[in-house]
């Protein structure tokens, strides 16, 4: 039963992982694309700390993360 429960707060963690990066791709993403350069380089640096931040919090590695979003465009969830 414990097994159970840590893959179920790996899966949790995943999707909170999941969510939070999908959420700062969207708002990186959704930004005015005719905005001035230096509001896309403070977005981009908002996006890499938050991303750093979410990979301190779950004790992720570059290439854990490299690795869920490969998964992630295989299976067509971000381009």
């Amino acid at each position: 039963m414990s097994r159970t429960m840590n893959e179920r707060e790996k899966l949790r963690k995943f999707r909170e992982l999941d969510d939070a990066f999908a959420q700062a791709l969207r708002e990186l993403d959704g930004g005015s694309r005719r905005s001035e350069q230096a509001s896309e380089d403070h977005k981009r640096s908002d996006f890499e700390d938050r991303l750093q931040g979410l990979m301190r919090e779950y004790a992720l590695s570059q290439r854990c993360v490299h690795e869920m979003l490969s998964t992630l465009v295989e299976y067509k969830k971000i381009s």
